[in-house]
């Protein structure tokens, strides 16, 4: 039996078991034929769609809008409905539990009178939230985007640097778009910044260099007087795509590392590069992608840093925030601020600045999103400007990051 026969059946288990205790809460609900049947036929249509999208769709194309929109509600369907069985199983193992007792007891247990109805309500109540959360992310919160300002101080930068202010981006995944108007706003709103430097830390597209066509024209109105500079991510190597030839992947690759010039971005490829100011500098250094486990790790940090001296003050731009919490961080050449992105904190999560912070990405990556110091070293782990897989975000907002660099 192969592997997709045997999480066709285990997907499918899944969902006849969340449709049978959400079919009960709303039977315990409403007598109404016409509302029990149109919540059984909206759940099917978006299944049916799901899996139909899911095997008919050519991997030569990559992740297309259709085929995120189909997990999106797969999932908005999907998601509430696992509050809805925990709730009703839970009330399930307490009746059962009772009955047992029953059955060895002298005396006579009764279910409380409505609690099968009071329990669907509240379950269906919490349900409403997560559905509500994901819906709001799909039409809005993708584009809900977020400057997110910090002030880092160090011994070592150069005077001239003091006040020197940083506007990281990254993740772009122009293959996901689908308003032009939201993402202009964004544009305009990285440019208000009026930061001395724009940098972004990979993932331009999310397979294929034409999914930026339309966007050129947009985002090379971002404008810094101290330049603009960029790296690779691990989607801009094309390697999650079918491809008819190895020639056509490079051409593709190639035509994703042009698409930089024409933005206004310096592509950094295991290079570097000395700004200058009043006679002092720092390095830039920029790195293709590490990531680990099965990600590709092209990034070469030595040679990157060919001709950058110890004692230099440096930014690295390296996409995957793995390669600076396996390699990075205590690197004794001293990479004393490192911008990353790639996690886009999973698109979800729950943030209450300065209080809370949480999301499964954080079972993954160390550091998953925010500012990060060890060392003596930051990270600033960009939750990215775009999404990808699934067409939205839920409390992990798309990210602007300002960071101004102080002397201590």
């Amino acid at each position: 039996m192969s592997r997709w026969v045997v999480t066709l059946i285990i997907v499918s288990a899944i969902i006849i078991l969340l449709e049978t205790y959400a079919f009960q809460a709303i039977k315990t609900l409403t007598k109404s034929k016409i509302v029990q049947y149109s919540w059984l036929l909206v759940s099917l249509l978006v299944y049916a769609n799901f899996f139909y999208v899911i095997l008919t769709s050519d991997r030569g194309s990559g992740q297309t809008i259709k085929f995120q929109w189909a997990v999106g509600l797969f999932l908005l369907v999907l998601v509430p409905k696992l509050v809805v069985l925990l709730l009703m199983f839970g009330e399930d193992v307490v009746r059962f539990a009772q009955k047992g007792f029953s059955f060895f007891s002298k005396e006579e247990t009764k279910d409380l009178a409505g609690r099968r109805a009071f329990v669907s309500k509240i379950a269906l109540g919490l349900a409403a939230l997560p559905f509500a959360s994901m819906l709001y992310g799909m039409v809005k919160g993708k584009y809900n985007y977020k400057v997110l300002k910090y002030q880092l101080s160090f011994k070592d930068l150069p005077e001239a640097f003091d006040g020197f202010t940083i506007s990281h981006i990254t993740d772009i995944h122009s293959g996901s778009f689908d308003n032009h108007e939201k993402i202009q706003y964004g544009v305009d709103l990285i440019n208000e910044q009026q930061s001395d430097m724009i940098l972004f830390t990979g993932d331009i597209v999310n397979n294929f260099a034409h999914e930026m066509d339309d966007w050129v024209s947009v985002f090379s109105q971002l404008k810094a007087p101290e330049g603009m500079f960029s790296v690779l991510g691990n989607h801009d190597y094309g390697d999650y795509s079918d491809w008819k030839s190895p020639r056509d992947k490079k051409a593709n690759f190639e035509a994703i590392k042009d698409i930089h010039p024409k933005i206004g971005f310096d592509l950094l490829l295991n290079e570097n590069r000395y700004i200058e100011k009043d006679g002092q500098k720092i390095a830039l250094i920029g790195v293709e992608n590490w990531g680990k486990g099965r990600f590709s790790k092209k990034g070469d940090l030595a040679k990157a840093s060919e001709g950058v001296k110890q004692e230099d003050f440096k930014i690295l731009l390296s996409h995957d925030p793995s390669h600076w919490e396996h390699m990075v961080k205590t690197d004794e050449y001293n990479y004393q601020l490192t911008l990353s992105g790639h996690t886009h904190g999973l698109q979800f999560g729950i943030e209450i600045p300065g209080w809370f912070k949480w999301s499964p990405s954080k079972y993954v990556y160390k550091q998953w999103a925010g500012l990060y110091e060890e060392f003596g070293r930051y990270i600033n782990v960009n939750r990215g400007f775009g999404y990808h897989a699934f067409p939205g975000r839920v409390g992990i907002w798309p990210e602007i990051t300002v960071i101004e660099l102080k002397k201590a």
